[in-house]
């Protein structure tokens, strides 16, 4: 059985130096705000089993050197669920979280909205999503870790509105709790583990490396941040007598006082050195020849190479993931977080593209620079990818490229495969290794629709102009890599 921890008891697990914020007052009437018979003896009762006056509990901890805002659920007052001062709380989190700069870390443990305050409590999930969209506009970084249960309003909010998404093992996660499901309802459906498969999570992380993971994350989502000017100076505490009724002053001027972190110069970063055979083809069959090769490099290698360390995320946040498409952050040349969108030589999936896009997104949101590595025969065409939207998921990556807040490079390391290729690449910034090649069409394919024999397909090949030094000659790529000095 998955094992259940108080607020602070995961606080302890995740970070040190845990220093709680004042707590916003507001008074209810006896009851609460519907006279709900018999709610105040409730909260006694749950004060007394757990210790904790709400059921959230906020301040900021260490994690890893990263200060970070923390707001860690109580489950065990009354199911952790919502209720307007647990919106109050939160609102207060984040809003010490813009004033000072720093990252969002949310442990969330929740049933949903209480019902003892009707749509009041429904509410508040408005008021948490605001908090997070003001968050992502001043470009915090936010993660959730997901831990026993998270349903409801606090899985639709804090958790799958995070920038990352973690859970612990075996803990139950869906939008529907364990007993409002339809009768029948699979309840393995409903776990951290389908969620990853689903794409609505990252990644299952034990409870003895969640810290270390948490401390990877906020060292590579919060370096940009000290980057552009660095934590600010810091403020007085938010005022704990404000009303839930007053609207934080500092909504807009903490936004518009973060907003210069997006509007800092961000340099394109170099692209990695090739890693394969270092003669140019003198076809292009054997252009082809080498981009298929199985004993190329392929996109873990090159990811290896360039990174000292590394975070991936997973999932399009619709339904699917493409381990095909290997995303997330690292930390690249001179110790400047990247973030990485490579192909791994197989046919995208739908879900690979919309992953990418995600990743391009998040990271001019953070204000980091972007690494692409292609390396596809071509989008996935099968029945299933047609049904899952491929031409929307392509359309969409092409879009996140070409408006893009941080500058893309894009190396080219085996298969250039049409459309499917060219979403990933980076107009004006798109670099080439000796063992890849870029094309219209697969050359196969061409020699097909022409009504060729297949004697004519590595003719074909070469009327496609598509070795590296064409695609130079012809404007498509600046260059082409070599490998690093000394390399064989």
């Amino acid at each position: 059985m998955t094992e259940r921890f108080s607020a602070r008891e995961a606080i302890a697990l995740a970070g040190d130096d845990f220093r709680e914020l004042p707590v916003p007052m507001r008074v209810f009437k006896p009851d609460g705000p519907l006279s709900w018979q018999g709610y105040d003896d409730s909260r006694r009762r749950a004060v007394t089993r757990t210790g904790e006056d709400e059921s959230v509990v906020c301040g900021t901890a260490v994690i890893g050197g990263t200060r970070a805002v923390l707001i860690a659920f109580e489950f065990g007052y009354l199911g952790g669920s919502l209720g307007e001062r647990t919106g109050d709380r939160v609102e207060a989190a984040y809003t010490h979280a813009r004033e000072h700069r720093l990252p969002v870390v949310s442990l969330v443990a929740t049933g949903g909205s209480r019902m003892q305050e009707g749509m009041l409590a429904l509410t508040q999930l408005q008021r948490v999503a605001r908090q997070s969209a003001l968050a992502r506009e001043a470009g915090l970084p936010q993660i959730a870790v997901l831990r026993d249960p998270t349903t409801g309003g606090g899985w639709a909010t804090l958790g799958a509105g995070a920038d990352v998404t973690l859970a612990l093992p075996g803990s139950q996660v869906g939008f529907a709790g364990s007993r409002v499901r339809p009768p029948g309802a699979d309840p393995a459906a409903y776990t951290a583990e389908a969620q990853v498969a689903a794409g609505a999570v990252d990644a299952v992380v034990r409870e003895e490396e969640l810290r270390e993971t948490l401390a990877l994350w906020l060292a590579l989502l919060s370096a940009p941040a000290a980057e552009a000017g660095g934590e600010a100076e810091p403020k007085s505490e938010p005022d704990a007598e404000s009303g839930p009724d007053s609207k934080s002053k500092s909504d807009s001027k903490s936004t518009s006082k973060s907003k210069s972190k997006s509007e800092v110069e961000v340099e394109p970063v170099p692209p990695p050195p090739a890693l394969g055979a270092p003669g140019l083809p003198a076809t292009g069959w054997d252009a082809v020849r080498h981009a298929r090769s199985p004993e190329r490099p392929r996109a873990a290698a090159y990811l290896d190479a360039y990174f000292s360390r590394r975070a991936a995320i997973s999932g399009d946040r619709c339904g699917g993931s493409d381990d095909g498409m290997l995303c997330g952050f690292g930390s690249g040349p001179a110790g400047r977080t990247v973030a990485y969108a490579a192909q791994c030589g197989t046919a995208t999936r739908p879900a690979g593209y919309r992953t990418a896009a995600r990743l391009i997104r998040l990271a001019g949101r953070l204000g980091v620079p972007v690494l692409t590595l292609v390396d596809t025969p071509g989008a996935a065409n099968d029945a299933q990818a047609e049904r899952q939207g491929a031409g929307s998921a392509i359309a969409d990556l092409f879009a996140a490229v070409a408006t893009a807040r941080t500058p893309v490079t894009t190396l080219v390391i085996g298969e250039g495969g049409s459309g499917g290729a060219l979403a990933l690449a980076a107009p004006g910034n798109t670099w080439a290794t000796p063992d890849s090649y870029f094309s219209v069409i697969a050359p196969e394919l061409a020699a097909a629709i022409l009504k060729r024999p297949t004697s004519e397909v590595h003719a074909t090949a070469d009327q496609l102009h598509i070795r590296p030094q064409d695609l130079v000659e012809l404007g498509v790529v600046r260059g082409i890599v070599e490998q690093p000095c000394g390399s064989s």
